[in-house]
């Protein structure tokens, strides 16, 4: 299931998460739990991103059909 989080707040999260790695932060007794919630977060930015996508493919898909009418007319 995925958590009724914005793709922004995800990302900012995603990007404290690395932070943390990257400056040795986080202690080895809570990495598990850093590195399972990034891969939550990591798959609600691709849901939210593929969402985003078909969403824009559908848009655009409309906008030439309508387009061939206005030709056809």
């Amino acid at each position: 299931m995925i958590e009724k989080t914005s793709y922004t707040e995800a990302f900012e999260e995603l990007q404290l998460i690395v932070e943390e790695m990257e400056t040795g932060e986080i202690s080895v007794d809570v990495l598990s739990e850093k590195v399972k919630r990034a891969a939550v977060l990591i798959q609600i930015c691709k849901h939210k991103l593929k969402a985003t996508e078909l969403d824009v493919k559908k848009i655009l898909q409309e906008l030439d059909s309508g387009d061939e009418k206005s030709e056809k007319d």
